[in-house]
C-alpha cells in the first residue's frame, strides 16, 4: 500500500497566485532576476492571476526586474532558473 506521499496516482495542488493572500489559480509566470545577485541568464518565477498580473509585473518592473511573462501552459523553464 502507498503512503500518501509516495501515491503517484494524487494530481499535484494547481499552482496559485504569489500575490499576498492570493489562493486564486495562476494563469501567468512572471520570470525575473535581480541583477545585482543573479547570473543574467538565471530566472526566478511568481506565478500571476489574472487579477495580479499587472500588479505583479509593475512591481517587478520598476525595479528593473521583470524578464518576461508568459502563461503557465506556454511556460518553458530556462535550464539553471527555479522551478515556478
Amino acid at each position: 500500500m502507498n503512503s500518501p506521499d509516495t501515491d503517484t496516482n494524487t494530481p499535484a495542488p494547481a499552482p496559485t497566485c504569489s500575490a499576498k493572500g492570493c489562493r486564486d489559480a495562476a494563469v501567468w509566470v512572471l520570470a525575473w532576476n535581480n541583477p545585482t545577485l543573479h547570473t543574467p541568464e538565471r530566472r526566478k518565477t511568481w506565478l500571476a492571476c489574472e487579477e495580479h498580473r499587472e500588479q505583479l509585473s509593475q512591481f517587478l518592473g520598476v525595479r528593473g526586474f521583470l524578464k518576461d511573462v508568459v502563461k503557465l501552459d506556454e511556460w518553458v523553464q530556462p535550464e539553471g532558473s527555479e522551478r515556478p
